[in-house]
């Protein structure tokens, strides 16, 4: 017997006007983005009179260089937190910082870095320096204690950052010949309430500021920036893969007074590196900020973790409770053979002061004769 042909009712047709309309959604958001790129890259090009599109990376990097040499020397520039302030009355005493501060501790880097790299190894040779941009370079007004307390406005501190970032790259290039800047945006430039995940890297003022400085070394040879139209910049020293990020988005959370941020970041380095190798970009090492904390790579946790040129705050000593950390910004080397070699923390703040006895010290001593 032959079956009889259904008839479409009014659930089929509630279902086809329903999904016409997310397709017509689809069709909408799409063509939104690609206004949103489109743009991007017409300010890249109208504007900064640069190319569409920053990612290549310099042939210098490739490896071609001798054995014999200490190799090529990185340093990550992340969590600068420009226009912020902190009180040493609120912080025990133990930092403070506003912008006078933070220009003195930009040239401490600059002048650490240069003098370790060429004073402290034998044959300094290298091919070039890479200088990796790695977000919050101003703290911005993303919260409200941060709009009441900041010192200056956003743009003012995204022109005096700019100055100082552009003076560094300059007496980088002068010490090390050529420069490779990969950047990439934090979570404190963005000028939205939230962070986003679409259009992540266009909402963010630290978008702008890397391709102006882009656009201001553009006749300078010896610079090559890498801009991504993405949070994430992928690129290779050496054949060493590298992908830096700012570290607010790995996926993971949590994190103690106890471990401090150690958990979060060793499962998002696997998390992160499972999910790149997947589209092809395999990772040998994970650059990233956001944590404050310098913690050097190791077999355990294939990520190089930068401090804060800001250091310690009120928030991480009230809230989070975590051990107090010096301002500090990473320097290593990545070897032709050994891949990463020597690992440094650049501290920023001068030497620690040593600490007094305590007064039940002193009452021990004096009640036993001492």
């Amino acid at each position: 017997m032959k079956k009889p042909v259904s008839t479409p009712g009014k659930t089929d047709a509630d279902t086809l006007r329903k999904l016409t309309r997310e397709v017509a959604d689809l069709k909408r958001e799409n063509k939104l983005l690609m206004k949103k790129e489109d743009n991007a890259e017409t300010i890249r090009e109208t504007i900064y009179g640069l190319a569409a599109t920053s990612i290549e990376v310099p042939k210098w990097l490739s490896g071609a260089h001798t054995h014999d040499t200490p190799g090529v020397p990185m340093t990550i520039w992340s969590d600068w937190h420009w226009g912020e302030k902190v009180y040493k009355s609120q912080t025990g005493g133990s930092n403070e910082f506003n912008r006078r501060i933070a220009g003195e501790r930009v040239k401490k880097l600059v002048d650490t870095t240069i003098y370790l790299a060429k004073e402290n190894m034998v044959r300094p040779d290298y091919p070039g320096i890479v200088v990796a941009l790695g977000g919050d370079m101003i703290t911005g007004d993303i919260h409200q204690e941060l709009s009441e307390s900041n010192e200056g406005s956003v743009q003012q501190c995204l022109l005096e950052v700019e100055e100082h970032i552009a003076g560094g790259l300059s007496r980088m290039a002068d010490a090390f010949g050529r420069v490779f800047v990969p950047c990439v945006v934090g979570n404190h430039g963005r000028d939205t309430l939230k962070p986003r995940a679409k259009n992540r890297v266009f909402t963010s003022n630290e978008w702008n500021l890397y391709v102006h400085l882009e656009r201001l070394f553009r006749h300078d040879k010896r610079f090559m920036f890498q801009v991504p139209d993405e949070a994430d910049a992928y690129f290779k020293v050496n054949d060493h893969r590298f992908l830096l990020t700012h570290g607010d988005a790995l996926g993971t959370g949590g994190g103690d007074g106890i471990i401090g941020a150690l958990g979060p970041i060793a499962r998002g380095t696997i998390k992160v590196g499972r999910a790149e190798a997947q589209i092809g970009r395999p990772i040998d090492t994970m650059l990233c900020g956001h944590y404050h904390t310098y913690i050097p790579r190791s077999e355990a946790c294939h990520t190089i973790v930068n401090g804060a040129l800001k250091g310690f705050d009120e928030y991480a000593r009230l809230f989070l409770r975590v051990p107090y950390s010096r301002p500090s910004q990473a320097l290593f080397f990545c070897h032709p053979v050994h891949g990463i070699t020597c690992q440094w923390p650049v501290y920023l703040d001068g030497r620690p002061k040593a600490h007094k006895p305590t007064e039940w010290t002193s009452f021990l001593k004096q009640r036993n004769g001492a």
